[in-house]
């Protein structure tokens, strides 16, 4: 017999996702409104949207801290059928509400209005700023963003020994800290400058020819359209579009926009960029419908997003069993243009290792130093260590110490992300985070599908399509990352599944 007090508390329970679920409406518009600013709304609306998406930052943030929510969350906290299983989908929502509640609560919603409206403006000088390649063009308006995210990590709060950056990590990827980033990001960078140098002196090195093969651009967007959908992505409940900085965006996994971009002269930064986006936009997909604007229904952490795309980009996109299946599908979009290169040319020249100026184009090998000098920048910004007119200066320094570059200009050079822009910093690790996760939860599904690469070689991606979406997926923020980690792979995060998959892929190509 139901007592009263169980029917109370399930009522409160019910309440409490459809509260969650209406602030998930809210959110989804607002994602929807920023997708249009990137990919198809006029000049002239921008500062009208500003207000829009500042509005619309409030509402949602005055309902996500109603103190009728801190109620419903108590009685089902309070609830051992609710939260007696931690691994249950009403423990798990009440939990992470929870999570959200007490973060949300910390900020005014004066400084949550503040931040929408800024980063709507800033996103639009960053691009006319990066068009112009003048950093100081963006400045004033960066200064303005690290002002606020330093008041917002006063609000949040953070451990004695910690800094104003594990604040602001804490909303990518929960319990990662500056310190802990730096213990891994050391001896990661030792080891791949050690490949790096091996490299650099090796006495042969993959052809370059597929990637000096102009391609009309019409012609390189219905081939992208193609690949997309033969590896996973599905357009009934997606689509891909253009826009300066590649991303994925949507209102939830039945409405998921990934952008790419185009260059005529290569087209594996197109294939690149949209196999990357294709990876986060199939990960959206996967989540499970029934769980929509609950956490259940939400990706656990950037890092393990990311380590989604990395794989379809990397894993997946730059293996030699792909292109034994894609490269022949190249002369029905391309016509003649591809018929003197090889399968050596085309797999090469997807793998070929060259320090350069823009991370989303960047090799495996470097890559990850391209986030080492943003996540010493922006830890240097909150620190008061490093004021922003000096960014530029700093950033080739770093570019110069790390890849032996110099970096001719601000859009190459500190003016190539979106990322500050937007207010995101403490985001950057978690491109690194995801390389690591990536290779990991990859060599598991070797594992457990031994034959996955002849799959690739004739064309099958379901087989691993489905493995992600029964093994990361589906369980929405059931686990933190590194927890999902050690369910997935019996192991805690390491860097060695990566540097056995570079050294073990890129030796060759190099004659190492």
């Amino acid at each position: 017999m139901t007592t009263a007090v169980e029917t109370q508390t399930s009522t409160a329970y019910q309440e409490l996702i459809t509260h969650a679920k209406e602030v998930h409406l809210l959110a989804g518009t607002t994602s929807i409104l920023g997708w249009d600013q990137e990919v198809f709304m006029p000049q002239g609306g921008v500062d009208y949207r500003a207000e829009q998406m500042a509005q619309l930052a409030r509402i949602q943030h005055e309902k996500t801290v109603d103190p009728r929510v801190n109620d419903l969350l108590q009685e089902c906290e309070g609830d051992s059928k609710l939260t007696g299983d931690p691994l249950s989908p009403s423990a798990v929502n009440t939990r992470e509400l929870r999570r959200d509640y007490d973060r949300k609560t910390r900020l005014p919603a004066s400084l949550v209005e503040e931040e929408a409206k800024l980063a709507s403006l800033a996103q639009h000088t960053w691009a006319d700023a990066r068009k112009e390649k003048d950093f100081p063009r963006f400045a004033p308006l960066l200064e303005q963003i690290v002002d606020l995210l330093r008041r917002k990590a006063e609000c949040y709060g953070w451990a004695e020994d910690g800094e104003a950056w594990d604040a602001l990590a804490e909303d990518y990827e929960p319990g990662c800290t500056a310190e802990d980033v730096d213990r891994v990001f050391t001896p990661l960078c030792e080891r791949l400058r050690t490949l790096l140098e091996e490299i650099a002196g090796a006495s042969q090195a993959p052809s370059n020819a597929f990637n000096e093969t102009k391609l009309p651009i019409d012609q390189q967007s219905k081939f992208m359209s193609f690949v997309s959908e033969a590896i996973g992505f599905d357009y009934s409940r997606g689509r891909l579009d253009v826009s300066t900085h590649p991303f994925t965006s949507g209102s939830h996994c039945n409405d998921v926009r990934i952008t790419t971009r185009f260059s005529e002269s290569n087209v594996n930064d197109a294939l690149g960029s949209t196999m990357h986006e294709v990876g986060h936009g199939m990960y959206e997909q996967g989540l499970l419908t029934e769980h929509i604007g609950s956490p259940m229904g939400e990706s656990v952490s950037l890092g393990i997003h990311e380590s989604q795309s990395r794989m379809w980009e990397n894993q997946v996109g730059r293996s030699r069993e792909f292109w034994t299946w894609c490269a022949p599908k190249l002369k029905s979009y391309f016509g003649n243009a591809c018929d003197s290169l090889t399968i050596d040319d085309i797999y090469g020249g997807a793998n070929i290792v060259k320090p350069d100026f823009i991370r989303v184009e960047a090799d495996e090998a470097t890559y990850n130093m391209h986030i080492v000098v943003r996540f010493q920048i922006e830890r240097a910004i909150l620190r008061g260590d490093l004021e922003v007119k000096d960014i530029p200066d700093v950033w080739n320094a770093k570019y110069k110490e790390y890849l032996g570059i110099d970096v001719p200009n601000d859009a190459k050079g500190c003016l190539q992300d979106i990322h500050w822009s937007m207010a995101a910093m403490g985001y950057f690790p978690t491109y690194t985070l995801g390389n690591l996760y990536c290779a990991q939860f990859f060599e598991k599904a070797l594992e457990d599908m031994p034959d996955l690469h002849e799959q690739f070689a004739r064309g099958e991606f379901d087989s691993l399509k489905k493995w992600l979406n029964v093994n990361i997926h589906q369980h929405g923020r059931r686990y933190r990352a590194a927890d999902l980690c050690q369910h997935v792979t019996g192991k805690p995060l390491t860097a060695d599944p990566l540097m056995r998959h570079l050294e073990g892929k890129l030796k060759p190509l190099y004659g190492i």
